[in-house]
């Protein structure tokens, strides 16, 4: 996989309102790469764990930079029982999935609220929309936007998003 389409993919996803803990995140993540900001944040225990089982954990420390569009531990759990213990066991699924969640590039929610689409890591397009002053990507919503990190940008969001080739047997 290209590093510069993954960090263009990654960063066109993660855009959303800056707040205060996105501010406090642009100081902090100033010299960690995405990965190490979003453990060290504490509520992406599932996605770290799906990023080794992916195979994908050295890319996105990789130089980027990336825009992810990030879900909680709270977003996995709303996946269907067994949905994720299947994921785990096939890391080519799982791998189209997460990437379905990274745009290359530094995208900012300033820049990402202006978009309608955005081209993913993984080749197809996200749809962005701002709906009653949210941002909606796909069916997930924008909770914490411009967490910044050294190699790109997190946008947390509350659901896991499929690609559109997976979308029927959700």
């Amino acid at each position: 996989m290209n590093r510069k389409r993954m960090s263009l993919a990654v960063a066109a996803l993660l855009a959303l309102p800056v707040g205060t803990q996105a501010q406090m995140g642009e100081a902090v993540g100033e010299s960690r790469d995405i990965v190490t900001v979003a453990v060290e944040a504490g509520n992406f225990t599932t996605l770290a764990t799906a990023l080794k089982a992916a195979d994908l954990v050295e890319v996105l420390r990789g130089e980027g930079p990336f825009t992810v569009f990030a879900p909680t531990d709270e977003a996995f759990a709303k996946l269907p029982a067994g949905t994720l213990d299947s994921l785990l066991k096939d890391p080519a699924r799982l791998r189209a999935i997460l990437t379905y969640h990274v745009v290359a590039g530094r995208v900012p929610a300033a820049a990402a609220m202006k978009l309608s689409r955005a081209k993913t890591v993984n080749g197809a397009s996200l749809a962005i929309k701002v709906m009653n002053g949210h941002v909606r990507v796909d069916d997930a919503t924008v909770v914490q936007a411009d967490i910044m990190a050294s190699n790109g940008v997190i946008h947390v969001i509350d659901r896991v998003v499929l690609p559109p080739s997976m979308r029927a047997s959700r």
